[in-house]
């Protein structure tokens, strides 16, 4: 789903209209019943609605919830921060149509004098006051409102975006800001409902009658959705067999760090390839076959170290022939023998790759031999990785996680998979897509040996699809921490829960994908 800023969503409602033929009305009364409709089915018990409205197209959607909520048999008042004569336009049309005196309007004189009234007579809040063409600071009669959202236990829905905020801001935002239990927006988000953590609840967009050429934007970003990776974990055909899905090769792995390898084999398999082979140190070797019995192995010659050794270069290139996929990294050490080695396989191989870890480790400073022209080639690296691959530090990498993401995908003519909050995936022409799934227990090692696992796996069995097999490994890698946050919490989550969570997080993202509202 695209990302658009605030003159682009601007635009895409003029070309409805005036393109498409959907009066600006409609679109109103379709954002405003998108609203109502989700208070319906999130918040059923309450009864006591107050709707604070701007004069704005914002406070104009607050009055079709007003009224459609009050159709649905709830108690609403309507808090209007402006002369009723100021409204204009749909704003003012909609207006209109509220059933007065069903529903009390109260004026902006009367707000300031009875804050502790209206706070006691709210079950819920629905804050459309300002919408997304608004640019902070906010002062006066709308601080005000803001003041009394905030202050409140009453939950709060903001409309299209919360009060106060910039609409195209990338980052957590100061000043005045309506707090937000839950976002209803329209049509597309912008950058700020995905980047700047404006609430701890949900983020829904509706789909209000524009249609897909009318969504035009410059900024070459999107948000994962399962809408969007819906169709590659559609049910499979009766026929399968374990070849349909393709054979993925994981060479990793070394003295202490078995365990890596092992969890990104068995991730290849859980999500969904039909064959994982993990080509580890013999001396490992038992440890990680003992791990899960569908593994299956390779023992490969080893430096006294116990890690991969140079050697092993032409036992790997044999081992590669005939797999769809090859994953290398995930616990290979930093060894100065099994760094070159890593560089010579990324260099000599042509079949689709996913690096990570300590393989992309070693090519700190020498990040000229790791180039994708012509071939698929996949790098998921923490903020750490990055910094090291790029020559900057950590702090550097996450004060721009966008364009550093993006110009080394450019550059290098790959796939990046800057992993963290809000994990970013950015295609070599540095179209990025930006991921919402995932939460603060997935901070643990391991997560990330899983991720490589499911990447590979997903490329398997889309080797004609590879970019979206990529957002779907993401997605569903993110979905499965939060299944597992479920069950376990934050703090006592590991990697290996993933796997337990990942059968849930397929569920949920095909149900997700039939939903008409998409939300993260």
């Amino acid at each position: 789903m695209k990302i658009v800023s605030a003159e682009e969503m601007r635009a895409i409602d003029r070309a409805t209209s005036e393109r498409f033929g959907v009066p600006s009305l409609t679109l109103m009364e379709n954002a405003g019943t998108a609203v109502a409709d989700y208070v319906l089915l999130h918040h059923a018990e309450a009864r006591r609605i107050v709707v604070f409205c701007g004069k704005g197209n914002n406070g104009g959607d607050g009055f079709v919830a007003a009224r459609r909520l009050h159709q649905q048999g709830r108690k609403v008042q309507v808090i209007l921060l402006a002369d009723p004569g100021e409204l204009k336009g749909d704003a003012a049309a909609m207006f209109g149509k509220l059933p007065a005196p069903a529903i009390a309007v109260y004026s902006s004189e009367e707000l300031k004098g009875d804050r502790v009234q209206l706070s006691l007579r709210a079950d819920l809040y629905l804050d459309a006051v300002l919408g997304t063409g608004f640019k902070p600071p906010v002062s006066g009669l709308y601080a005000e409102a803001i003041a009394i959202m905030n202050a409140s236990q009453v939950p709060v829905i903001a409309v299209d975006i919360p009060s106060g905020a910039d609409a195209d801001a990338m980052n957590a935002q100061a000043g005045t800001i309506a707090r937000a239990d839950a976002i209803v927006t329209f049509t597309a988000p912008r950058p700020a409902h995905v980047f700047s953590l404006l609430t701890e609840g949900s983020t829904f967009v509706a789909d209000i009658g524009s249609p897909e050429a009318a969504i035009v934007s410059a900024l070459q970003l999107n948000v994962i959705t399962a809408g969007d990776v819906g169709r590659l974990i559609a049910p499979r055909p009766a026929e399968s067999n374990k070849g349909s899905y393709g054979s993925v090769l994981v060479v990793g792995g070394s003295l202490g760090k078995a365990g890596a390898a092992a969890m990104a084999g068995m991730a290849v398999l859980r999500a969904g390839a039909g064959l994982s082979t993990v080509a580890t140190p013999k001396s490992v070797l038992g440890t990680v076959a003992g791990f899960h019995p569908e593994l299956m192995t390779e023992p490969l010659p080893e430096t006294d170290a116990g890690t991969i050794s140079t050697t092993a270069q032409d036992r790997i290139a044999e081992l590669a022939k005939g797999r769809t996929v090859l994953a290398v990294g995930p616990g290979i050490s930093r060894h100065p023998q099994t760094a070159e080695l890593v560089r010579s396989l990324v260099v000599a191989l042509q079949l689709p790759m996913v690096v990570d870890a300590d393989g992309l480790n070693a090519f700190e400073g020498r990040t000229d031999e790791l180039n994708g022209k012509g071939r698929t080639l996949v790098i998921t690296p923490h903020p750490g990785e990055m910094a090291r691959l790029v020559g900057c530090s950590i702090p550097e990498v996450q004060k721009d996680r966008l364009g550093v993401a993006r110009k080394f995908a450019r550059e290098h003519e790959l796939i990046v998979v800057l992993k963290g909050h809000r994990t970013l995936v950015v295609q070599p022409d540095g179209e990025a897509w930006v991921n919402t799934t995932g939460n603060p227990g997935m901070a643990t090692g391991g997560t990330g040996d899983i991720l490589t696992g499911m990447v590979a796996g997903m490329i398997a069995q889309h080797p004609k699809d590879v970019f979206m097999a990529v957002l779907a490994a993401v997605h569903l890698h993110g979905l499965a921490g939060d299944v597992m946050r479920e069950n376990v919490g934050e703090y006592s989550l590991v990697a290996t829960d993933l796997l337990q969570g990942l059968p849930e997080a397929f569920r949920w993202t095909r149900e997700a994908a039939q939903e008409k509202l998409v939300r993260w």
